[in-house]
């Protein structure tokens, strides 16, 4: 169903893959968007290793959550930060594209717990109570959605 990678001897490892679902803080969602054209868009995200789902917040309406409503498969894709050779000009990365399906999260406590470990992420130095605050204030304008993944695969990049 899911095509082999082409440029195997690059291929990642599955703990290469969850270590950068694990620190990358951008990705880029893909949908099925209007009139047949992809639609992608950049979202921070959660990845939790206790049910292997990738976790993103989203307003409740847009163009995001129609097109999701018509077909929640979906497509995450990230990457790890860069680092430089020696020689100084050459870069190693290693990106992660995932297919998947996305579904609402509709459990209150699940929600809680998911956007409190999107704040800790993104907002380190916050206080438990300030997360906590801005979760109860937002809570309901917030969409929840779990990423359930089918395919996963990672490509180690030498850019020289």
């Amino acid at each position: 169903m899911f095509r082999e990678m082409r440029r195997f001897k690059q291929a990642a490892s599955v703990e290469e893959c969850l270590a950068v679902l694990k620190g990358a803080k951008r990705a880029v969602l893909s949908v099925h968007g209007e009139d047949g054209y992809p639609y992608g868009v950049p979202v921070n995200f959660y990845y939790h290793a206790d049910d292997g789902k990738i976790y993103i917040h989203s307003a409740v309406t847009g163009h995001k959550v129609d097109a999701l409503k018509a077909d929640s498969r979906v497509c995450l894709t990230t990457w790890s930060g860069d680092s430089l050779d020696e020689d100084g000009w050459s870069y190693h990365t290693v990106s992660v594209v995932v297919f998947g399906r996305a579904d609402e999260v509709t459990d209150d406590a699940v929600r809680r717990d998911i956007l409190r470990r999107l704040g800790e992420k993104y907002f380190p130095e916050g206080s438990d109570q300030e997360i906590a605050s801005d979760i109860h204030r937002n809570l309901s304008r917030t969409l929840l959605l779990a990423i359930t993944p089918d395919h996963m695969t990672g490509k180690r990049v030498h850019e020289k």
